[in-house]
């Protein structure tokens, strides 16, 4: 008897869907086909399956071809499928015991777009905006400061992506919560504001990256060293102010290596730790009104 059993457990798992598949025998898989309206396949799709009670079991990405597949014990669980430029996606799904449960093509309709702001002169209101910085500290730790005093405009156009933004941040506003720091910060083994008491950005264009997202490529002016940087920016939309002036929203991150704009200053610690990290990502939250 109890061979009979093994050799049809057995046979269950090289026959069944989850053959090529190594799972517990109380697991199940969960598949899906994440596509748009026109039938392409949306990779990098974000695929969350939570429980009954809403905890979050796995999440993970689409693969090129906008292909998802995990494996979960058995029971009633919710898919949520969401991607850049297009409506969220939710569906409740069961999953049995070596079975895969396969909920074919979810297609994914796209969002509304946010309005635009309109062609002008807009420029940065300090008061509701920031830029930040993260360096690394001794390996593990990190250390973020912020750039107190700066100002920008943007030069909006019919077209957005020829619109136009000039930004400049007074480099001897850095400030870490450490006075010490902060003057070493403004030293010439770090920004040197004594020769190069500004840092600007002048965008060269604005590249639409789908949905909401846009990469701003532009030259960077640093110690007195220009690159080409691409700035991440999410635009978040339009809304009105406690006055009810118009204001645009957007969130923008880059990463910048130190050594580009000759910002080379170090100290090893003990087994060969560096003091200060190669990179500085910069994170900045802007509202722009129209310009007065």
């Amino acid at each position: 008897m109890m061979g009979r059993w093994l050799a049809s457990r057995t046979k269950q798992h090289q026959t069944g869907p989850l053959a090529a598949v190594q799972t517990p025998s109380n697991a199940g898989a969960l598949s899906c086909r994440v596509i748009s309206p026109a039938n392409d396949p949306v990779p990098n799709a974000r695929c969350t399956i939570s429980d009954t009670v809403g905890r979050t079991l796995v999440e993970g990405g689409t693969d090129p071809f906008g292909t998802f597949v995990a494996t979960v014990p058995a029971g009633e669980y919710r898919l949520a499928v969401s991607a850049e430029g297009y409506l969220p996606y939710r569906v409740p799904c069961t999953v049995t015991e070596n079975s895969l449960a396969s909920l074919g093509d979810v297609i994914l309709q796209a969002a509304q777009p946010l309005e635009m702001p309109a062609p002008g002169d807009w420029e940065i209101d300090l008061a509701h905006s920031s830029i930040s910085c993260t360096a690394r500290h001794i390996g593990l730790a990190r250390v973020h400061g912020r750039f107190n005093s700066f100002a920008g405009v943007v030069r909006i156009t019919d077209d957005a992506t020829q619109t136009a933004m000039h930004v400049v941040i007074d480099a001897g506003s850095i400030d870490t919560n450490m006075r010490m720091r902060d003057d070493h910060l403004r030293s010439a083994d770090f920004l040197d504001v004594a020769q190069f008491p500004t840092i600007e950005f002048y965008s060269d264009r604005f590249v639409p990256r789908g949905g909401n997202r846009w990469d701003v490529i532009g030259e960077l002016w640093l110690r007195g060293v220009a690159r080409t940087v691409t700035l991440d920016m999410e635009y978040l939309g339009l809304t009105n102010g406690m006055q009810g002036e118009a204001r645009a929203v957007c969130r923008v991150t880059t990463e910048l290596h130190r050594d580009d704009f000759q910002v080379s200053w170090q100290t090893m610690l003990a087994r060969g730790i560096a003091a200060v990290g190669p990179t500085i990502r910069v994170d900045i939250d802007v509202q722009v009104v129209p310009q007065s």
